[in-house]
């Protein structure tokens, strides 16, 4: 036998729970917004601009003697060239910091600025300063490592990067984490819901009897409420006291 839910036994289910639904809710994007502000470090980005030009001197026949004959090709293996140990290296040695290449290389990210010849390399770092420290030397390392390697010159700095007076994390985003918790916390909760109402296997209403047991109800007994027959019997119990304390009085006398 196949079970329906109406929307009403929907709103009523989500009535029934809507303290459970809430609680989880707050709970939940609670929980987002102080693992964001108060437990993940904050991770600052920084970005340097380059342009790699053929025009520049010697540098279209350099890079069409060793094969580039696309700007995408020659601008792909400059860009493998500058997360190689070989560039990271050497802008280790120059920030004096304990980090390695490898530890270096995550922190890099390089692309291409669509068709164009201009490279971007951005860094992200729990230091602003730092970040902004890595950009600049990795772009410095390339520029001046380049000529040696492809005895080419064609690699000028745009936009190096700079450190803002008051610099802003790119990550975590709070507000972001909150929301995606609140929406996670909410269907859960709902899930939560109706699962509970799911296993609830007590009798309700006549309509959970008659799907229980295949057969028509032909009547109910109400509840009778016994308020006004308590309140009856106090009233009366003070009244034969009183006149049993009189006939009392009356004898004594």
């Amino acid at each position: 036998m196949e079970e329906t839910i109406s929307l009403q036994e929907i709103f009523q289910t989500l009535k029934k729970r809507l303290a459970l639904i809430i609680i989880i809710t707050f709970l939940a994007t609670a929980a987002a917004g102080a693992i964001s502000f108060f437990a993940l470090t904050p991770i600052y980005q920084s970005s340097t601009q380059m342009l790699v030009s053929q025009q520049a001197t010697g540098a279209s026949s350099a890079l069409e003697a060793a094969g580039f004959d696309t700007d995408a090709e020659y601008i792909e293996t400059y860009n493998v060239i500058m997360k190689s140990p070989y560039i990271l290296d050497q802008v280790v040695e120059e920030l004096g910091t304990s980090q390695d290449a490898s530890e270096m290389n995550e922190k890099i990210n390089i692309t291409r600025e669509d068709e164009s010849q201009v490279v971007t390399i951005t860094v992200e770092d729990p230091n602003p300063s730092q970040a902004v420290d890595i950009a600049n030397t990795t772009a410095s390392v390339f520029e001046r490592e380049i000529a040696d390697l492809l005895r080419v010159d064609n690699v000028v700095v745009l936009a190096p990067a700079e450190l803002d007076d008051s610099p802003v994390p790119v990550k975590p985003n709070p507000m972001l984490n909150m929301a995606i918790a609140f929406v996670v916390g909410l269907m859960t909760a709902v899930g939560l819901a109706f699962l509970l109402e799911f296993l609830d296997n007590t009798y309700r209403n006549e309509d959970d009897v008659e799907k229980e047991l295949g057969l028509p109800v032909l009547g109910s007994i109400p509840l009778i409420e016994n308020k006004n027959r308590k309140h009856a019997v106090t009233q009366k119990t003070p009244t034969r006291r009183s006149r049993h304390e009189r006939g009392r009085e009356r004898i004594g006398s």
